[in-house]
């Protein structure tokens, strides 16, 4: 396979462009994705026709107007490019009208309250910064997908990408003004940029077919742990087996055309959880690439008769998936604006956008964790190489050193960089980091980069991104102003690092974030730990977090207001999902089957006592099992009632709440019941696959 000539092959990139378009037209269009202007009326008809004759070059007969709304997932109506002739015949047509805009219906996705109910209409308006693409079928359909914004028939944002295409102008004008104070006059944009690691387990599409909790809510709800875990640390980097790799092969070469530089695969911590990741790019496009990598991955494990799991916890006792994701500040010329360069103790530029992500986190960790939150993350976070639920920052101790050396007004310097030696003539001497990295930190800067380790598997990377970039516009923005006030620039810039380092150098924990000393001494430190998704999701409607958004223009109060709806309210249904998989599954499978292997040991006890045989093990075991199965019923019952109470709370927080306090805690204790009774039964009368079966079948 021949990656240079598959790559971007379906992708209306700018070789493409540049290919299928008159000059005039390219150097337009360039120019308005560059400097974001609306397109005139007829570029956009001469676009469009050159977007559909190469779509239809490629085998497309329906175009689509791909969105995001609030679901997390991608929404998409296609329409063919047929028009009908007055001869009785067709002509496929598309025109920049139809480029622009589109008009889904908007009655079926969520809204939270941004449009009334009973009124269907929405917008879809193309994105052209990032570029169209083609989406090829099972059987064989291609459809050219226009990456699209969404917005109600009153101009709110209904997805994630509006909010998330403001946030970069936001931050990108407040980094300018740095720039251009420290004497920067060439830098025209500065972009936001992702890398986003995406982590997923694979099943035995048969075995997934058999768990209605894997069906239904995409983690196993019951299950006993299997005799082998994780503990033999064996399968992290191990070797990839031959239907893995297969599966790898396919899945890299549909990203591949999609133009996602798809670059690292391997195996991940628990038995059949697995990663890739690929290059960064600008946040937008990261953001849509990543939506389609979640899609593809469950495309091409089907393919394979797999399964791809993209929960933050399918499997109890076992390592979550998460989505590290790397975030940078880069300039239009080539500038990475978090490159510490040689010597970063005198790199002023370097030292003030550090400084702002020190000061954002610190002020809005509240927000940072709140864009982290969802059900599936609950069960992650705090343990299994996840980050924990409190917000802190690793820097490492040569840039920590630095920054509190400038703050005391002390000489800081930078330690010149040696070389690895590990004891074996034959190996090269390669150059040593001046620091370690930290797996434990939420939040860790990994040498030009941070690396926000919180983030769900399962989520849009839209929804940090947009917090980082708004909090870090603030503290830009405090920056530039003192900057552009102040007479001396490089006295300002030492007072803004100590300022930064007095009030909010408490962020910065560079040890263990999983230990019990560190939870103490964050609460020391005022630190919050917010445990849960309720929780956290209550940041949204805070003063503060209005004020930021609306004052950089990013959300609206309404906007805002109707994210804390929708996503409480996907809290609170998908727990509700999942109580009732549990309840179906107990009353139909599990408490049957123990029904069944308690009968047989009456039956075997009544035989023994015929015969005076000894029936001790059996009566022991009857008397354990029976007790456990009465225990698993009333659960069940009490199941019941607390999911139908809490349904039935019409407030969104306390019903979300509900869900939170009562029927997780009666799911749990439930789960402990059917769990053990696990233990207990004949696997021949066990009516679902086991945690062995599943996570060892590959």
């Amino acid at each position: 396979m021949d990656v240079t000539k598959i790559f971007g092959t379906n992708v209306f990139n700018d070789a493409v462009m540049r290919r299928w378009l008159p000059k005039d037209t390219y150097k337009v269009l360039k120019k308005s994705i560059e400097l974001e202007t609306q397109l005139p009326v007829e570029v956009a008809d001469v676009v469009a026709n050159a977007m559909k004759d190469w779509a239809i070059e490629r085998g497309a007969t329906h175009y689509t107007h791909w969105f995001q709304p609030l679901t997390g997932i991608t929404a998409e109506k296609h329409d063919s490019f047929i028009s009908p002739t007055s001869q009785g015949g067709v002509v496929m047509e598309f025109s920049g009208k139809q480029l622009v805009k589109g008009e889904p219906d908007a009655s079926s996705l969520p809204s939270g309250g941004l449009r009334a109910t009973s009124e269907a209409r929405g917008y879809t308006a193309w994105d052209c910064t990032s570029p169209a693409f083609l989406k090829e079928d099972a059987a064989g359909d291609v459809t050219l997908c226009i990456p699209s914004a969404f917005c109600s028939y009153t101009g709110g944002a209904l997805d994630k990408k509006t909010p998330l295409l403001r946030s970069i102008n936001a931050v990108s004008a407040q980094a300018l003004r740095i720039l251009r104070v420290l004497g920067n006059k060439t830098t025209q944009k500065v972009t936001a940029n992702i890398g986003a690691e995406q982590e997923y387990f694979l099943v035995e599409k048969e075995l997934f077919a058999q768990r209605l909790d894997l069906i239904v809510a995409g983690r196993t709800l019951f299950g006993a742990p299997a005799p082998k875990g994780q503990e033999m640390e064996d399968h992290y980097f191990g070797q990839i087996r031959d239907r893995i790799a297969d599966f790898m092969k396919d899945l890299d070469k549909e990203l591949w055309k999609l133009g996602i530089a798809s670059t690292t695969k391997h195996n991940e911590v628990a038995p059949s959880q697995f990663e890739m990741a690929p290059i960064f790019t600008t946040a937008n496009i990261a953001a849509d690439q990543n939506q389609l990598v979640m899609e593809l991955l469950q495309k091409v494990a089907l393919r394979r008769d797999l399964v791809c799991l993209l929960h933050e916890k399918p499997y109890a006792g076992l390592n979550g998936s998460g989505k590290h994701t790397n975030w940078s500040l880069s300039t239009d010329d080539g500038m990475n604006l978090l490159e510490p360069g040689k010597t970063p103790h005198d790199n002023a530029q370097f030292l003030l956008f550090i400084c702002a992500l020190i000061k954002a986190v610190d002020l809005h960790a509240d927000m940072v964790r709140r864009s982290a939150a969802n059900s599936g993350n609950d069960h992650r976070l705090g343990g299994n190489e996840a980050p924990p639920a409190i917000i802190s920052i690793f820097m490492g101790e040569e840039l920590t050193d630095i920054l509190e050396a400038i703050a005391e007004g002390k000489q800081a310097k930078t330690t010149a960089a040696t070389n690895m030696k590990v004891g074996v003539d034959t190996l090269p001497h390669f150059p040593k980091d001046n620091a370690d990295r930290n797996r434990t930190s939420p939040f860790a800067f990994t040498g030009n980069k941070f690396e926000f380790r919180m983030v769900p598997s399962s989520a849009s990377i839209s929804r940090p991104c947009i917090v980082l970039n708004t909090i870090v516009t603030e503290a830009l923005d405090d920056f530039a102003t003192r900057l552009e006030k102040s007479k001396d620039v490089n006295k300002e810039t030492a007072s803004i690092i100590r300022d930064t380092m007095r009030n909010h150098g408490k962020i910065i924990f560079n040890g263990n974030n999983y230990s019990e000393e560190w939870e103490k001494e964050a609460k020391k430190r005022g630190l919050l730990n917010i445990s849960s998704t309720v929780d956290a999701l209550k940041v949204f409607l805070g003063k503060k977090a209005v004020s930021i958004f609306e004052k950089y223009k990013v959300l609206s109060k309404e906007e805002i207001e109707a994210r804390y709806e929708v996503y409480l309210g996907q809290y609170s249904k998908q727990i509700n999902i999942e109580a009732n998989a549990a309840l179906d599954m107990v009353k139909s499978l599990y408490i049957p089957a123990v029904v069944q292997f308690t009968k047989e040991l009456a039956e075997s006890i009544e035989k023994l006592a015929a015969v005076n045989g000894p029936d001790e093990v059996q009566r022991d075991l009857l008397a354990k099992v029976s007790v456990l199965l009465k225990s698993a019923y009333r659960n069940t019952q009490k199941l019941e009632n607390e999911r139908e109470k809490a349904s039935k709370i019409s407030d969104t927080l306390k019903r979300g709440t509900a869900f939170r306090d009562k029927v997780l805690a009666v799911m749990t204790d439930l789960r402990e019941n059917i769990d053990t009774l696990e233990t207990l039964t004949p696997r021949r009368l066990w009516p679902v696959p086991t945690y062995a079966d599943l996570l060892f079948n590959l």
